[in-house]
């Protein structure tokens, strides 16, 4: 089939498997982001997270995770929740700590994972022969910058990929394939214009004026990434925030389009959202594993969670 018809059938493949965009780039060196990423980790702001100074080559240049990869698939995923799901998490008790949505419900790795095998499974039975590899979040690949180049949005002044009519509370996959499709163009121009919401909200000032975000800065990385909690700024203001943090999304007013998902899988976990900090801090290991096993919480661990929601009690945040 030619490349035309091929890239019909994905896209229409896509909206089947629930994708909320599916856009394609050819894959090519990112120049311009190999130097942005260079001088972002020359000025330290990857923090402890040493891993973002692996696999440069492979970050800036598709070719370099698949051999003779001619094309860049990007797909969209909403996990904006419900109204009632937001009441409920906006207007608990007040000894509840705050989650990021995206951790409401199951891990979006695992989830997305198993449907871009099954995506590229599929490919293969009706293409042919296809060597490739999908991608979620996991791997040295800047999911962000091929969601722009694919036509999905831009990338707004808090760093996320903002949709027109849409917002930013989407995941991103990345599906790197060697064969060639029709290529979506980017968008003319960013949507930002001069409004400052995320930069004014920030309570960390970890978004700089210029796009350029301080991840040693921001309150997913003090709460996530951090290891040792006295690397935290003891003004550090967390805000109540125990796992992550949706303030610079919250604030944007391209986000008052959001919908609410689809996703069974990303619906909350059971009684996650009236939690209290007192329930955190009484939670047992074995519990803790067995109730967060298929949540992105478990990636902080238990120890992390406690050390989190202490270091806001302590301040009575």
């Amino acid at each position: 089939m030619s490349p035309e018809v091929n890239t019909l059938w994905i896209k229409s493949l896509a909206r089947q498997y629930g994708f909320d965009y599916c856009g394609i780039a050819k894959a090519q060196e990112l120049t311009q982001d190999a130097k942005r990423l260079d001088a972002w980790l020359q000025k330290g702001f990857q923090g402890d997270m040493t891993y973002m100074e692996n696999h440069f080559e492979m970050r800036v240049d598709p070719r370099k995770l698949v051999p003779g990869a001619k094309s860049v698939i990007t797909f969209l995923k909403n996990y904006f929740p419900s109204n009632i799901e937001i009441q409920k998490k906006e207007n608990p008790q007040d000894a509840v700590p705050n989650i990021a949505k995206y951790a409401w419900g199951e891990d979006y790795h695992e989830v997305i994972r198993n449907q871009m095998h099954s995506f590229l499974e599929e490919m293969r039975q009706k293409i042919g022969k296809i060597e490739g590899r999908g991608f979620v979040d996991s791997a040295p690949v800047l999911e962000r910058s091929w969601a722009q180049l694919s036509g999905a949005g831009w990338i707004g002044k808090n760093g996320n990929l903002i949709r027109p009519q849409a917002g930013s509370f989407f995941f991103i996959a990345n599906l790197i394939v060697d064969i060639e499709l029709v290529y979506d163009s980017p968008l003319p121009q960013d949507y930002c214009g001069t409004c400052t919401k995320c930069i004014d909200a920030c309570p960390t000032q970890a978004i700089l004026p210029d796009k350029t975000i301080q991840g040693n800065h921001c309150i997913s990385y003090y709460t996530i990434e951090l290891k040792k909690m006295e690397g935290l700024p003891e003004n550090a203001s967390l805000q109540n925030w125990a796992f992550g943090c949706d303030i610079c999304q919250d604030v944007c007013p391209w986000n008052r389009f959001s919908k609410a998902h689809q996703e069974t899988h990303f619906k909350p976990l059971e009684g996650l959202l009236q939690l209290s900090k007192n329930d955190w801090m009484q939670m047992e290991e074995t519990t803790f594993k067995e109730r967060f096993k298929k949540s992105p919480i478990l990636r902080t661990k238990l120890k992390g969670m406690k050390r989190n929601i202490q270091w806001l009690m302590d301040r009575r945040l």
